[in-house]
């Protein structure tokens, strides 16, 4: 009997990875009757990677009321997976598509400081953080705030930390933080490498797409600047070029500096996590994909990820689009792609069907 592991991303904007299992599982059942299958839906820390470990490793959902980037009050939660470890994912708190207008400089990281502080309440002591998907660049001040740091600036006490506040900071009180926090052993699934400022940094990468101007940018940048060196005069360290430092507008630097994260490849946890290369070391057949595979995806996203743990075995990928070239695939490992979207449709125009592709290409693995 042949066994048959099936580890994808989600397909932004239309399956989650549960779904993309299921689809693929139910086509290679109906196909190949006897099969062993192993789904194991996974993510990269970004959106979806809370809900991907609860399917795969169970626990319970602990809800919390947050703040959404905006200020509104949202439901989240965080998963408690075995009464010690626990999986946060900041875009269910603070993330892009939790609000319909986009504000660069308004959004702020609150919310996530609220599910971690909530779990440091519920006993837990070891938090796996994922913190993709996000809408701010606060330097990671809302969320610090959230739990117990306060900020200053010439006349008085900021009271809400996001990206338009962060010039104004000239203090930084870390009396009121809630000390439980460092018994906590942190880690940031992270597969960002760049740092909080510059023109690489979070404000010129990546807040034009949370809805940032030009001259919004330059502000946020400089901000930023700002904002690492009065953390580097109150904690005696700079943490602003550390690999990572500028992942979701400087939510990483922030829990690098003050909660001493150790920053982690997202996929590399998960799959770790899930325990996928027991699964894997006796499989037939690795099935992955994601909705877009490209040159990003070959460098640390799930689709190389999964590859690079399978040195030897055959391994698909089952893509929405692929803009990848076939050296580019051969040489992250992969075996195959299978195209859902083989003609490249604008998206508007495929996402209403995007099951019936799936089953589609689902049809053309073959074992």
């Amino acid at each position: 009997m042949k066994k048959v592991v099936i580890a994808p991303d989600s397909f932004k904007g239309t399956l989650d990875s549960g779904q993309v299992c299921d689809i693929v599982a139910e086509v290679l059942r109906k196909n190949y009757p006897g099969t062993e299958i192993k789904a194991i839906p996974v993510a990269d820390g970004g959106e979806g990677t809370a809900e991907a470990l609860h399917r795969v490793l169970g626990g319970e959902r602990i809800y919390c009321k947050v703040q959404s980037p905006s200020g509104r009050e949202i439901e989240a939660y965080f998963l408690n997976i075995d009464g010690e470890t626990a999986v946060i994912e900041s875009a269910l708190a603070s993330g892009l598509t939790l609000e319909e207008k986009r504000d660069a400089l308004g959004a702020s990281s609150y919310g996530t400081g609220q599910l971690i502080k909530a779990a440091i309440e519920s006993g837990i002591r070891k938090i796996v953080i994922g913190i993709g998907g996000s809408a701010m660049t606060d330097g990671g001040t809302g969320c610090l705030s959230a739990l117990g740091v306060k900020f200053f600036g010439e006349k008085g006490e900021i009271e809400r930390g996001c990206g338009k506040s962060l010039c104004d900071i000239r203090k930084i009180d870390l009396s009121g933080i809630d000390k439980r926090i460092y018994e906590a052993e942190i880690t940031l699934l992270c597969d960002v490498k760049n740092p909080l400022y510059g023109e690489k940094g979070a404000a010129y990468i990546f807040a034009p797409q949370k809805g940032a101007t030009e001259r919004e940018v330059e502000l946020l940048d400089r901000g930023l600047r700002s904002f690492a060196d009065v953390c580097a005069d109150t904690l005696g360290e700079d943490y602003s070029l550390c690999e990572g430092a500028g992942a979701a507008g400087g939510l990483g630097f922030a829990l690098m500096a003050f909660l001493k994260a150790e920053a982690e490849s997202g996929i590399d946890c998960v799959l770790d996590l899930c325990r996928f290369e027991k699964e894997a070391e006796n499989a037939d057949l690795i099935i992955t994909g994601e909705g877009r595979l490209d040159s990003q995806s070959l460098m640390g996203k799930v689709p190389f990820g999964v590859s690079r743990r399978c040195e030897g075995k055959r391994v698909v990928a089952v893509v929405g689009t692929s803009e990848a070239s076939e050296k580019e695939v051969s040489g992250a490992g992969i075996s195959e792609v299978i195209e859902c979207n083989s003609l490249h449709m604008p998206f508007e125009e495929i996402k209403h069907c995007a099951k019936e592709m799936l089953y589609a290409a689902a049809e053309r693995i073959k074992l």
